[in-house]
């Protein structure tokens, strides 16, 4: 319990030191998780009608010592034309001395709304791992009983759950993480700071502009419990079918919170955002997070990665293109 104990001291100062905002306390989040929605919501598995593969690396705040840095594969699979959908997610979070690790299986199953439009239900389920490697520590004080030697870790079951709404046009979604595992935790403190339950609801659409010119405006909502809830604004252009480019504005408000201080409203990131189709099978993508909170100063910005692979080949001139 002593150790566990530790784990949870350290969880609640790195997010103070490191996010000033809080949101250290919610789940890991990611600049592209527009076009991957397995993120957010379980039950977006299968909705892009083939098997898809993506891989995602993250290194938030770059150059600031112990600052987070997440890798994730997931695996998208399509079943029944699309009508039944299993997803796969793995995921590595690492932030200092703590790290998070956890693994998902998805399904989804969709009934036909209208003649173009869907409505799915999906739910996942997993196992969570939370550990601390007090060997990275520099005390001040050696003889401190509250850190832990060696390495120490704490296992959790995790369980969500969603909707997704689609139409060629128009999507929205509601989803809520880590339904269960909180008691399971040895640690309060570990259970508040990642295992609160999370709610992300999300939307967006598809206007034409031109023959060759495409606007997807988008947004998400992200509450994680405690803290501010985080909000994105998205602006998406799609040219020729092949490259997205835009960027995406995140900031925090305080929604059924009056409580929280008023420096946690501040704005957050801009993140400029380019996704590409290097072939019919391969998906390129990279985002830079422009700080304009109190790291705007430092220069320690935030690169992410994302390669994706579609195992059967994708058809540009789909007659009911999936761009969500």
């Amino acid at each position: 319990m002593k150790n566990s104990y530790s784990v949870g001291r350290f969880v609640a100062i790195m997010a103070f030191l490191l996010a000033g905002e809080l949101s250290a306390q919610q789940l890991p989040q990611f600049s592209q998780y527009m076009f991957n929605g397995l993120h957010v919501n379980p039950a977006y598995a299968g909705y892009k009608g083939e098997h898809y593969i993506q891989s995602t690396y993250r290194n938030q705040w770059a150059g600031l010592p112990g600052a987070p840095t997440t890798f994730t594969v997931t695996a998208d699979l399509s079943a029944n034309e699309g009508l039944m959908g299993f997803g796969v997610a793995i995921l590595s979070d690492e932030m200092g001395p703590a790290r998070t690790n956890s693994g998902l299986l998805s399904y989804a199953y969709r009934i036909q709304t209208g003649q173009a439009s869907f409505l799915g239900f999906g739910i996942s389920a997993g196992i969570s791992e939370y550990a601390i490697d007090g060997s990275m520590f520099n005390p001040n004080d050696f003889d401190d009983s509250e850190i832990p030697e060696g390495r120490i870790n704490l296992f959790t079951p995790n369980l969500n759950t969603g909707i997704f709404f689609h139409t060629p046009s128009f999507y929205a979604g509601f989803s809520a993480y880590n339904l269960i595992g909180r008691n399971s935790l040895e640690s309060e403190a570990v259970a508040l700071a990642y295992h609160n339950v999370h709610y992300y609801l999300t939307a967006g659409g598809l206007v034409p502009l031109s023959d060759a010119v495409q606007f997807k405006p988008s947004f998400l909502v992200r509450n994680g419990g405690r803290g501010p809830t985080n909000l994105d604004l998205n602006g998406m252009f799609l040219f020729m079918d092949r490259i997205w480019a835009g960027a995406s504005y995140r900031t925090n408000v305080k929604w059924g919170q009056d409580q929280l201080p008023d420096g946690l409203t501040a704005r957050n990131a801009i993140a400029l955002i380019l996704e590409l189709f290097a072939t019919e099978k391969f998906r390129l993508g990279y985002a830079y997070d422009v700080q304009t909170n109190a790291f705007s100063g430092l220069r320690n910005n935030s690169h992410e990665f994302s390669l994706g692979y579609y195992i059967s080949p994708r058809k540009v001139n789909m007659n009911n293109p999936r761009w969500f």
